[in-house]
């Protein structure tokens, strides 16, 4: 079969044709993509069509669904796109969600809601939900509930051999593993079966600190003290932003160093504002302070994330739960004295996180997830990596490892991503299902 004979049963498109470009453009635009082919899928027949012309030809297959996220580089390949897969289907009784490979979270939010249940999805809607979940999917409901992953009850996919399965952790318990915490290195997924939670209202919201004024060092501890004292009912981050002095931005933000700790919560209300007054009393007067009662379908407010498309770089570290005063350090160098801009955030882990589950999701034992985001436009790629080498060597002893998740550097480093132990089951299921190497984000794991 030769892409020819594909193009009467799906959109293929080659560099030059009308709607290339278009059919490649995402979330992030600071990495390119320049695929030989792609395959604009809107089934599985379509998947396993494209995956049937790739291993015919030798070439490696990359997959671009939705949300943040870009496979690894695609020159001289093939890319199958799957953003027009967006079906949603809740069953309320089963309280059980099926997702297809391009829906975005904001879709299974506002299907879910109506049946007073939530998916585990992350801060921001417009992040696609298969993508997000194979990466394991740290949500804001964590602490209480565990990964997304780890809800998975079935997983279709289309292996190397295009052949179409439906695994579980009874039909095919490997690849099933494999797939949850492994992302796109065992085949092209085209739908998931995930179990929703009974959450229809939360508390929740932001609290927002000048860093300038009360020190960033300072404002962390206490967070960090707090965060150890709550119940795992309470799932919380702290973000440290150094925002421009521009006119586009609100009064309270222009031109400061803004500190903020976000929380969710499945308590109520009063019991909310109860856990949160010792921190509150820890850091003084806020900016602002959004923490109110909400209904779970405004939940991405707690985090307000851009909805836009930029060019940025990111990545992350996992670690031990004493690690203060190194991420002191680290969120010095990003901050307002930094060459340019970074976005710092520390998630607090621990709870159901730390539950071990049937699935490929590495350091479970993990108490922090610091991560850094640097938009590249105007910067030097470079130099935005040489800098957050820099920041994560302040945390070097308490380090384990990387998540794959938060790995925004299109493919350009793997190391860290899995302990050994995880890496070894990966590398035994990719010899197994993808002996050829189709699928070439590896992870380090052949």
């Amino acid at each position: 079969m030769n892409s020819d004979d594909i193009r009467t049963q799906q959109l293929v498109l080659r560099p030059g044709d009308a709607g290339y470009d278009e059919e490649l453009a995402g979330f992030q635009t600071g990495f390119a993509q320049r695929p030989d082919v792609i395959f604009a899928a809107t089934s599985a027949d379509d998947v396993e069509a494209a995956v049937a012309y790739a291993a015919g030809a030798g070439l490696p297959v990359g997959v671009q669904a939705t949300g943040h996220g870009l496979p690894a580089d695609s020159e001289g390949g093939v890319l199958i796109s799957t953003r027009r897969m967006d079906e949603v289907a809740v069953d309320a009784a089963a309280r059980t969600v099926r997702v297809s490979a391009g829906t975005r979270w904001r879709q299974v939010v506002e299907a879910a809601a109506p049946h007073g249940l939530a998916p585990l999805n992350g801060s921001a809607p417009g992040v696609g939900a298969v993508s997000y979940t194979l990466g394991g999917g740290l949500g804001i409901l964590a602490r209480e509930f565990g990964y997304a992953a780890d809800h998975v009850r079935s997983v279709d996919v289309v292996t190397a051999d295009a052949r179409h399965r439906t695994v579980s952790a009874d039909a095919e318990p490997e690849l099933f593993r494999g797939l949850l915490g492994g992302g796109a290195n065992l085949g092209v997924v085209t739908g998931l079966e995930i179990a929703l939670v009974p959450v229809a209202r939360l508390y929740g919201g932001s609290l927002a600190h000048d860093g300038a004024k009360a020190g960033a060092g300072a404002v962390l501890r206490a967070y960090t003290d707090w965060a150890r004292t709550v119940p795992h009912t309470l799932t919380s981050s702290l973000s440290a932003l150094a925002y421009p002095d521009i006119p586009a931005l609100p009064p309270h933000l222009r031109g400061r160093y803004v500190i903020s700790v976000r929380v969710a919560f499945t308590g109520s209300a009063d019991e909310g504002e109860r856990l949160v007054a010792p921190l509150r009393a820890a850091l003084g007067p806020a900016l602002s302070d959004s923490l109110r009662e909400m209904p779970y379908a405004e939940s991405h407010t707690i985090h307000s994330d851009p909805d836009f498309p930029h060019a940025y770089y990111g990545d992350s570290v996992l670690l031990r739960e004493q690690a203060v005063e190194g991420v002191s350090e680290l969120l010095a160098l990003c901050g307002p004295d930094a060459a340019s801009m970074h976005v710092v955030q520390v998630n607090h882990l621990g709870g159901a996180l730390s539950r071990p589950a049937a699935n490929s999701v590495p350091y479970r034992e993990a108490g922090w997830l610091v991560r850094i985001l640097s938009p590249l436009d105007g910067t030097d790629r470079e130099a935005v990596r040489a800098h957050h080498a820099r920041a994560f060597r302040q945390v070097e002893e308490q380090r384990m490892g990387r998540s794959l998740n938060f790995a925004f550097g299109g493919g350009d480093r793997t190391e860290g991503l899995y302990d050994a132990q995880t890496r070894k089951r990966l590398a035994d299921v990719k010899a197994a299902y993808d002996p050829a190497n189709l699928f070439r984000r590896n992870y380090n794991v052949r």
